[in-house]
């Protein structure tokens, strides 16, 4: 009798991106494309861009952020550390903590899971407080729950948007 391989069952997951270098929106959209093409892993959705102010770090250009749902076989140790090489191959350097960056890429949600390991939280621990994660994550999955916070619909109406603005679609990809 031949043995069946045991596969991973197929979770969902958010991730945040986000990018103020080197052409923001384009960075985002290779960033998507890289989701997608990881292994055991499927690009379910995407939010519009959105353009909004630096927080923290002030004196810096704007942001690009987004938010992706995607579906994968990944363990969620495993997806964070396919998301940090996303984030190399774009030519991430992560000199000043809330700085200028490439390419941020953060795990929101990973199925209805907690975890608390070393340097990986999830659900992501500041998620809750951040417009620019809510916003685009709402245009997505609104229903969806936090664990602990409550559904992203209820979050989005307790955050600051106001610096947010959609980025129209320009056509080209």
């Amino acid at each position: 009798m031949a043995l069946t391989p045991r596969r991973s069952p197929v979770v969902t997951a958010f991730v945040a991106l986000g990018s103020n270098l080197d052409d923001p929106p384009g960075q985002i959209r290779r960033a998507l494309q890289a989701l997608a093409a990881l292994p055991g892993t499927w690009l379910v959705g995407s939010s519009s861009l959105y353009r909004n102010p630096p927080t923290g770090v002030l004196d810096q250009p704007d942001f690009v952020n987004a938010a992706a749902e995607i579906e994968t076989r990944l363990a969620a140790r495993e997806l964070l550390e396919h998301l940090l090489a996303i984030e190399r191959a774009h030519g991430r350097v992560r000199a000043v903590p809330g700085g200028p960056r490439t390419l941020d890429l953060d795990l929101l949600l990973y199925g209805g899971l907690a975890v608390r390991e070393p340097g990986l939280v999830v659900p992501h621990p500041r998620m809750h407080d951040r417009a620019f994660v809510l916003v685009p994550l709402a245009e997505i999955a609104p229903g969806v729950l936090v664990p602990g916070r409550g559904r992203i619909a209820e979050l989005v109406r307790n955050v600051d948007a106001s610096g947010m603005t959609r980025i129209p679609e320009t056509g080209n990809g």
